[in-house]
């Protein structure tokens, strides 16, 4: 998926305390701890100074471990919950200064969401259920049964609109979830944790059907996850949260490959991209860094993926050369960069550094 980077979301400064009298804002503002702040206040920082912009069509993830603010951070795009300061724009218009009947517009038409729990209704079959925040929305029955028949095929549905929902697995659960949220037919889609609570095959193949999917229907996502094989697989971005900050923004081979301090080294250290990291994801097509190569045997394409890369990489003695398919020299790529790519262990970094070979 290629985003084309006009922006769907912007979040601006935002900061959301629970249990707050006003005080723990102002200390939050300037700058102390949460444990400070909650010692002395009773308050919780359950966000602090969030800035992010999303781009239209982008698949943004948002991951963390429990308790860093990231099913806040969602709730407060759509003002489930309140912020306590800051903005949140939609395609050029300001959530956060919405009157309570322009929101609920904008939750009909601007941006869906998907929950972690299906929430079904076991009275009615799964077409019904697809059309249920249709039928809330008052659209006429026949357009919202349309709609949600629509739905149900891009899930892979399509024969299970008269079903009810005790005959369904999980997994197809889920996808009725998810086909709730399509019917909506809005540009933006919210998604938190939708698949935590499937099983570890039922959860790959959601994914892959999610991937397909945004392929086709190009919607902008923010979607929810702790799990940081998941956040790799299905991103576009990556938010890295903490004690609700952002620590790190970026592609999921930069996250990993580029860790901006030792919490995200830590949190990512398992984490394999084999399958994801080619040679110009990786490279270094600084000025400075083309600058003296010469010609020899350790030339490597630009769109050759990592497991093509490390068997040259295992006997190099200087950066691996990076050509594009005419053969003109468009990057570099440092033994140590790949080692990290190879895996997360600084030992193995540290000894490519010094010419040794990465295990």
């Amino acid at each position: 998926m290629t985003a084309n980077g006009e922006p769907a979301l912007s979040i601006q400064g935002l900061y959301k305390l629970f249990a707050d009298d006003g005080s723990g804002l102002q200390m939050a503002l300037e700058g102390l701890s949460k444990d400070v702040i909650q010692e002395r206040t009773g308050a919780v920082v359950g966000l602090r100074d969030v800035n992010i912009e999303i781009v239209r069509g982008e698949l943004f993830v948002v991951m963390g471990l429990s308790g860093c603010g990231k099913s806040t951070l969602v709730r407060c795009i759509n003002r489930l919950i309140e912020p306590s300061v800051g903005q949140v724009w939609l395609n050029g218009r300001e959530i956060t200064a919405m009157r309570e009947d322009e929101l609920r517009e904008a939750r009909r038409n601007d941006l869906a969401m998907v929950f972690q729990h299906f929430g079904l209704m076991p009275h009615r079959n799964v077409l019904d259920n697809v059309a249920l925040p249709l039928e809330v929305a008052g659209i006429t029955k026949p357009a919202r049964r349309e709609r949600a028949a629509t739905a149900l095929e891009l899930v892979g549905l399509g024969e299970w609109g008269g079903s009810m929902p005790n005959q369904l697995s999980g997994g197809m659960k889920q996808r009725v979830g998810l086909a709730r949220g399509l019917a909506m037919e809005t540009p933006v889609l919210l998604m938190d944790e939708p698949f935590s609570a499937l099983d570890p095959v039922i959860r790959r193949d959601l994914q892959d059907e999610l991937l397909a999917l945004q392929e086709a229907v190009q919607k902008t996502i923010v979607f929810i996850t702790h799990d940081l094989n998941e956040a790799v697989r299905v991103g576009d971005r990556i938010a890295i949260m903490r004690d609700g900050e952002i620590v790190q923004v970026g592609a999921p081979n930069d996250v990993v490959l580029n860790p901006a301090d030792s919490f995200v080294r830590e949190f990512t250290q398992d984490v394999r991209l084999h399958g994801m990291v080619t040679a110009a994801s990786i490279m270094d097509s600084s000025e400075e860094a083309l600058a003296g190569q010469t010609d020899d045997r350790y030339v490597v394409l630009e769109d050759a993926v990592l497991d093509e890369l490390v068997p040259a990489g295992l006997s190099a003695t200087q950066p691996l050369q990076v050509v594009n398919r005419a053969g003109a020299l468009v990057g570099v790529i440092p033994l140590e960069r790949l080692a990290r790519a190879m895996v997360s262990d600084e030992a193995a970094v540290a000894a490519t550094a010094e010419g040794e070979p990465a295990a």
